[in-house]
């Protein structure tokens, strides 16, 4: 039986990061790095095959900067509230 499990968000701080990289080695299909070698992260919620791989990197991230969030559901919109 699988878990239902609540959409995660992977979040650079980026006060802490110090560019070392390790992150986008560890997801190199979610995190790529900029011309200084700083995490660029994919916006919105990490996809389900690698949340396990974004909690190791987590884990991993020398410099702390890493962390895992609740992804909040988008807002309805008007047109999603409509009555019939």
């Amino acid at each position: 039986m699988r878990r239902h499990r609540q959409p995660v968000a992977l979040i650079v701080d980026p006060i802490s990061c110090d560019g070392q990289g390790v992150c986008a080695e560890l997801v190199p299909e979610w995190i790529r790095l900029d011309d200084w070698g700083y995490p660029i992260v994919e916006a919105g919620a990490v996809p389900p095959e690698l949340v396990d791989r974004a909690r190791w990197a987590v884990s991993n991230c020398p410099a702390l900067a890493l962390s895992l969030r609740p992804e909040r559901a988008p807002a309805a919109t008007p047109s999603a509230r409509r009555r019939p």
